[in-house]
Parts: C-alpha cells; sequence; structure tokens
C-alpha cells in the first residue's frame, strides 16, 4: 500500500490502515466469496461455517464458527488485520466487542447503490480499487442487460423466507431490490424488513407468484406442494436464496440466475392460463 487507508464502515465506525490487510477473517458469507472474487486466496485467514463458496476454503481456511455466534478467540488467534462483517448478519454485541481489539469493516447493503459503495471501499483497503471498480462496472451492465428483458408490467409476488411463522420480506430490503430487477412487485414492499404473513389474508390478494427461499428456512418440496393447495392458480416455485441475498460480487451471478427464472415463470404462467 503506497498511503495509509482512512475511511468510515458503512455504519460510520472510521477504520486507518497503513498496510494492505494480508490477514482477512470473513463473517459474511457473500463477502468470502467477493474476496474470492478479488483473488485473496493467500490473504483469508478464517470463515464460518456457511461459507460454502469457494467449496476448498471450508477445508483450507479455519472455521472460527458460524455469523452469528462465531468465536471471538478463534479469530483473535489468526491474528487479523481485517474482518469483514455485516450488521444484519451478525450479531451485534459480538461485534462491538471483536471491534475493540481487531479493525472491522461492518457492512450495511440494502441496495445496488451502497454494494457498489462497500466494493469500492474493500476496493481501497485491499489495494484492489482498479477490480472494484471492474466489478461496479459489469454489475451496472448485467442490470441494464438484464432490465431489457424484464416486463413493464411486474408480477405481484410473495418472497417467503420462514414458515411457523410464514414470513417475507418488506421494501426496506435488498432482497425487494432483487426481486424488482428479476421483474416482480413485492406484495409487502410498504412494509418494513420481514412481515409475518396471515395466509388467509394472502388467499384474499391471491399472487401471481410465490418463491420459497432455500435461505434462512429451506423450504421443500412438500411446502410447496401444501400452499398449492390453498393457491391454486399460483405459480409456485423453490428459489435458491443466494441471487436474492448475497451481496457483492455475486450480484453477476444473481442477475444471470434471474433470466432463467424469468424463463420458468413464463412456462408456469403460460400452463395456468391454459
Amino acid at each position: 500500500m503506497k498511503q495509509s487507508v482512512n475511511l468510515k464502515d458503512q455504519l460510520g465506525n472510521r477504520l486507518t490502515f497503513n498496510n494492505t490487510p494480508d490477514r482477512i477473517v470473513s463473517l459474511v458469507p457473500s463477502l468470502t466469496y467477493t474476496l474470492a472474487s478479488f483473488g485473496l486466496d493467500k490473504e483469508v485467514v478464517g470463515v464460518t461455517r456457511f461459507c460454502k463458496w469457494p467449496q476448498s476454503w471450508k477445508k483450507n481456511k479455519r472455521v472460527v464458527g458460524g455469523t452469528k455466534d462465531f468465536k471471538i478467540d478463534r479469530i483473535l488467534a489468526l491474528k487479523p488485520d481485517l474482518v469483514l462483517a455485516n450488521k444484519e448478519e451478525n450479531t451485534k454485541d459480538l461485534v462491538l466487542e471483536l471491534s475493540q481489539q481487531v479493525p472491522v469493516y461492518v457492512s450495511d447493503v440494502n441496495n445496488l447503490e451502497t454494494n457498489a459503495q462497500m466494493l469500492s471501499d474493500l476496493g481501497r483497503i485491499l489495494n484492489k480499487e482498479a477490480l472494484a471498480q471492474q466489478f461496479i462496472d459489469e454489475i451496472k451492465n448485467a442490470k441494464s442487460d438484464l432490465l431489457k428483458g424484464v416486463s413493464f408490467n411486474p408480477s405481484k409476488a410473495v418472497y417467503m423466507i420462514w414458515k411457523k411463522p410464514w414470513m417475507t420480506v418488506g421494501g426496506d430490503t435488498f432482497i425487494n431490490q432483487m426481486l424488482q430487477y428479476a421483474g416482480f412487485e413485492n406484495i409487502y414492499q410498504n412494509k418494513t424488513r420481514y412481515p409475518k404473513v396471515d395466509l388467509s389474508d394472502l388467499q384474499k390478494i391471491n399472487p401471481e407468484i410465490i418463491l420459497l427461499s432455500s435461505e434462512p428456512y429451506t423450504f421443500k418440496l412438500k411446502d410447496k406442494e401444501e400452499l398449492q393447495v390453498l393457491f391454486p392458480d399460483t405459480c409456485i416455485i423453490l428459489v435458491p436464496g443466494e441471487p436474492f441475498t448475497w451481496f457483492g460480487t455475486y450480484t453477476l451471478e444473481a442477475f444471470n440466475y434471474f433470466k432463467t427464472l424469468q424463463k420458468q415463470l413464463e412456462t408456469c404462467i403460460a400452463k395456468k392460463k391454459n
């Protein structure tokens, strides 16, 4: 690093780096994926048990626990000079305790603009500014390309994240914006965060699409069949959670997936009309 980097993370915490970090711990699966995209295999020393990509890293890196229950002593033993955390995915008190001892960059991504800012910050910290900007530009171009194929009359949809109680996503979430890019109008976009869903009320709305996510609750075929009885005219589809929830460089993969999903839905809707 030619000169020190001084910036605020996405919660406003001031961080200063006099050298480029070369011992990094990631507590966020999507940021672990991003670090791999930046080519930082040697620099990453610790990940969580939920950091499934790259697959080899769970074998080659120290697993420091989960996203909610990571072990501070394991992290400190790795002597990191940068820890990546997230406001929503990691436990606040643990992050605060950890930040008293090592530099912690906390992300708070709820749209593509804050995603770009986070990538830019990581580029500065990790001396990968040109590569970070390349990803930012590629994401912007991929979004434009995707939107060319999105209907001007988006399908009214519900994105389920939990069962017992049934829960969905509100309009102030990253998932909501990704739903829009995928060509959906979130029925619960006027709600905040993660509202509970009363299925009897939802039946009155009769959504065109119900998306059952693989995370945090892993919906199965039996859940789809259960709902299909209640919503016979609705297209109900099991979807991977990552394209809707993972920020960072994975957003590029998400936009590619949305093209496939659109075709899948077109087939489903055509069958329902017949």
